[in-house]
């Protein structure tokens, strides 16, 4: 199957964007900090004009420590090696439980821009990101009251808003955003796991399949102590079928509904019920090739 969602509203949100670097100061950019490889959208490099950029892993309380660290030296290490004539990055850490304070996110802004010619009073902040990065719910962290609409479904923002995050800085909230032509198809596997995609523009039982694969290959420990089976399950579909019986998924006539069992694997992986993990890894230094 190939994964593919670019919806209309999507488009114009796009069309948008290329409109307001135009008179903003600063991108804010969160990552799902278990893929940040696959969440980091290719258009932003695409908008014509190099702006500052505060890179943000969240939902790191989800995502293996150790990797997110390497992720977070990564991009320090990129951002050391980057040209003077480039905007400069900076790349912070984000969970639920211990959220960015919003005197935080102003001090490293307004020490990214500060030297810019066009930097008086008052910048304009672009906060952007993937459907489903959880956007929203940092947003309403960070401003301490519930400003953005929240959900466990990608798209729930549908326009831009403009919020007040101290006296200098406005954020500029925009819709989450995908590209129109998912090349890395793998990337695109690790998004609909993730749910980044909408599952009615996918195949349920698919991608469930790909995350099988993937957990009985990276964390197999923890699926066998979530759903209690023994070390001679292999397969995909032995643990779709195992997770079946445990959850009285079955059709009638007693078979196994392996739809609604893909549901179970999906969101046990998504809510954090089979443990912390990272589905990538930072590229290796050139030095060490």
């Amino acid at each position: 199957m190939t994964i593919s969602w670019y919806p209309g509203h999507m488009y114009k949100t796009n069309k948008e964007l290329i409109k307001l670097v135009k008179t903003s100061d600063l991108i804010i950019e969160l990552l799902d900090a278990r893929v940040p490889k696959a969440s980091m959208n290719p258009l932003l490099g695409l908008l014509g004009k190099p702006l500052p950029r505060i890179i943000i892993l969240n939902k790191c309380d989800l995502a293996d420590p150790v990797t997110t660290a390497k992720w977070r030296h990564y991009f320090d290490t990129q951002h050391q090696n980057r040209s003077n004539a480039l905007a400069p990055i900076v790349c912070i850490t984000n969970t639920l439980h211990a959220p960015i304070a919003a005197a935080t996110l102003a001090a490293i802004a307004r020490k990214l821009i500060v030297t810019r010619s066009r930097f008086k009073e008052k910048a304009q902040l672009i906060i952007t990101g993937i459907p489903n990065v959880g956007k929203s719910t940092f947003i309403n962290n960070l401003i301490k009251r519930k400003v953005a609409k929240t959900g466990n479904e990608p798209a729930i923002t549908k326009g831009q808003q403009r919020i007040k995050l101290d006296e200098t800085f406005y954020l500029v909230d925009t819709p989450g955003l995908m590209w129109p032509k998912l090349e890395d198809q793998l990337a695109a596997y690790k998004l609909a796991t993730l749910g980044t995609i909408r599952n009615t523009a996918i195949d349920i039982e698919d991608i469930a399949w790909f995350a099988a694969e993937y957990f009985l290959e990276h964390q197999f420990s923890a699926l066998k102590k979530r759903y209690n089976f023994d070390n001679t399950l292999q397969s995909p579909e032995q643990l779709l079928s195992t997770i079946g019986a445990s959850t009285g998924a079955r059709s009638k006539g007693g078979k196994i509904n392996f739809h609604k069992a893909a549901e179970t694997l999906l969101n046990d992986l998504r809510s954090g019920k089979l443990g912390n993990f990272s589905m990538e890894t930072p590229p290796e230094p050139e030095h060490s090739k």
